[in-house]
């Protein structure tokens, strides 16, 4: 096998992040519906930037909140002990990227997405798509409200997992299936939510 040197790099810096303080947090046990689909979804190698990791808590937040750091890439989920989960995500690319606080109002597997007016106004070739793989939403999603309002802004998986790590969506914040799941797993309806 020939390796490159920009192949060699990415592994000398994934080692030199992943020294010391990141424990590896292990993949939810999934549903057959849910390994069924997920066999259905393209596949991407997941850079060690971007992996599902345990780590020492850099928000200060309280235990329960989802703090989502744009710039970086990462979602952090707060746990007891001055300790969080830090999953890779794509963002929203600078023309449509959303910061706030926010709460998880609803929770759902496998949701259907139907692209708000304003996306259709933009690309008239997205249409509605039936929960499953084929989804934009992927294996779970959550739903963010602000002040009692639906800010149609969601925590979803993809169904283009090579993009995790970068600034594409329209907003939302992507997740791989297998860390959306982990997330959805751990965060009740109420959970506050802040991107920055």
């Amino acid at each position: 096998m020939r390796v490159t040197i920009p192949v060699l790099a990415g592994v000398l810096a994934g080692t030199l992040l992943l020294g010391g303080c990141f424990t590896a947090v292990p993949d939810p046990k999934v549903s057959a519906l849910d390994a069924k689909y997920m066999a259905m979804v393209p596949q991407a190698e997941i850079d060690p930037r971007f992996a599902r990791y345990q780590i020492d808590d850099p928000t200060g937040e309280q235990p329960g909140t989802i703090v989502v750091e744009t710039k970086q890439r990462q979602l952090y989920y707060v746990l007891p002990g001055k300790k969080a989960v830090r999953y890779g995500v794509s963002v929203g690319d600078e023309a449509f990227g959303w910061t706030g606080t926010a709460e998880v109002a609803r929770k759902a597997e496998w949701p259907a997405w139907n692209p708000p007016a304003e996306m259709k106004a933009r690309w008239p070739h997205v249409h509605a798509v039936e929960g499953g793989p084929n989804s934009p939403l992927g294996a779970r999603a959550l739903y963010l409200h602000q002040n009692g309002k639906d800010t149609l802004y969601r925590i979803h998986g993809t169904n283009e997992p090579e993009k995790i790590g970068q600034a594409v969506s329209s907003g939302c914040i992507r997740m791989r299936n297998m860390d959306v799941v982990e997330l959805f797993n751990r965060v009740p309806v109420g959970a506050k939510v802040i991107v920055r």
